[in-house]
């Protein structure tokens, strides 16, 4: 698979709320970085693995729609629109649209790395945690 594939086929499996499958495409020392001020970078397929069902829980019926692509491999860069639902008490949830840029480094057909821009301050507002 070319690197655009991969990251094709691992927002695909992000969209279908599969653990499984986007961890299928991500290496052993996968790195998951987060530069927003509340954003958690982690290491390690297993660990994010094992985060990956909350992220899915927390974020009800999240989708990431793709709205360009570059790709210089090894690095695929993403500009996405993402939704979802946030639980805000009472058993309702707020539903939310943020827009980022993932930046992708895919090597032996696996994403070793991945850093996700995007605005937090966004979201809390549109969640009313602002």
């Amino acid at each position: 698979m070319t690197a655009e594939e991969v990251v094709h086929s691992y927002l695909v499996a992000l969209n279908a709320h599969d653990p499984d499958g986007a961890c299928a495409l991500v290496s052993d020392d996968f790195y998951n970085e987060h530069t927003g001020v509340r954003g958690e970078s982690i290491r390690g397929r297993a660990l994010y693995r094992n985060r990956l069902p909350r992220f899915f829980e927390t974020f009800a019926g999240v989708r990431y729609e793709v709205e360009d692509v570059a790709a210089d491999p090894p690095r695929v860069v993403v500009a996405y629109r993402m939704s979802a639902e946030y639980p805000v008490g009472g058993g309702s949830s707020q539903p939310f649209v943020i827009r980022g840029v993932f930046w992708f480094e895919v090597r032996d057909e696996l994403i070793v790395h991945r850093i996700d821009y995007h605005d937090g301050a966004s979201f809390e507002r549109q969640v009313g945690l602002r």
